[in-house]
């Protein structure tokens, strides 16, 4: 089991920026791979950016350059910092989390599906 539970998120002005936190806990072997996922309004959940316990990364087209991913593991925090933000960045944020299924598997962006532990969301909303 994992627990997540996020903080951060809020409302800015386009240009802006804000940083979403995500402290874990529990069953480190299920932390392999993290995720930040976003869900605007009527939309599917997408995934935005991925971090593995090797520090490698992994982002969706639209925010590259422009989102950073990282993880904290002595601190037990994910991390997902937002520059430059969009109107089309709006959306309930959630990060998650999930363990190594077999040796040589990635953690590349993939369905939620893939993923087993969610943090409750955090409501991120730029204006223009």
């Amino acid at each position: 089991q994992v627990q997540l539970v996020q903080s951060g998120g809020g409302s800015v002005q386009a240009g802006g920026s804000l940083k979403l936190s995500c402290p874990f806990s529990g069953n480190i072997w299920s932390t392999y791979c993290m995720a930040w996922f976003r869900q605007a309004s009527g939309k599917e959940r997408e995934g935005v950016a991925t971090v593995a316990t090797d520090g490698t990364t992994a982002y969706v087209d639209s925010v590259k350059g422009r989102f950073t991913i990282s993880r904290d593991d002595a601190k037990n925090t994910l991390y997902l910092q937002m520059n430059s933000l969009k109107s089309e960045d709006t959306a309930m944020y959630y990060c998650a989390s999930r363990a190594k299924s077999y040796i040589g598997e990635g953690c590349e962006i993939s369905r939620p599906t893939v993923f087993n532990y969610w943090g409750q969301g955090t409501q991120v909303t730029v204006s223009s």
